[in-house]
């Protein structure tokens, strides 16, 4: 990882199809003062130097990418330290409920327990999907992420920070 990537916090990020993911990173990392880098950009030796890090990518077949599994299983114990796991995902914007974003990061949130990672937030939201057959047909969920969803991912970093400050 270069040195401008030496941060307190570090969101490492997959996103390949329209960029969906990486656009919540950077929205994130706006508010959070930190640093967004793709799994191949980082070590785990980069991860245990962040104090907060958070993983996220799209969703593939109701889990995340597994360059974020791979990396997430190559970690150091972290013993108590704080992690927060995000995503974006191809199914209708309306049928996702906070239940569904919680079973697509169930692998990713599992791999980070078992480490010793204190999982401290998980936030999802849909993104424009054109894979399979969609493509044909102009997509799902044209336009997502959108500003309201970017601004709900400035307000989940809100709040990651005041509860990192607060405890």
């Amino acid at each position: 990882m270069s040195a401008s990537l030496s941060q307190d916090v570090l969101l490492v990020v997959y996103s390949y199809h329209h960029g969906n993911t990486a656009k919540i990173a950077r929205a994130m990392a706006e508010v959070l003062g930190a640093a967004v880098a793709e799994p191949s950009e980082v070590t785990p030796d980069d991860v245990q130097k962040a104090r907060l890090i958070g993983l996220g990518s799209g969703i593939y077949s109701a889990t995340h990418h597994e360059s974020i599994h791979r990396l997430a299983a190559e970690l150091h114990p972290a013993s108590g330290r704080d992690a927060f796991i995000f995503s974006t995902f191809g199914a209708p914007g309306i049928a996702a409920s906070p239940a569904f974003v919680l079973n697509n990061h169930s692998k990713l949130r599992e791999i980070l327990q078992s480490k010793g990672y204190r999982i401290v937030g998980e936030f999802g939201c849909a993104g424009f999907n054109t894979n399979s057959f969609l493509h044909w047909f102009g997509g799902l969920n044209k336009g997502r992420p959108n500003d309201d969803d970017l601004e709900r991912a400035r307000e989940f970093a809100r709040t990651l920070k005041q509860k990192l400050h607060d405890g």
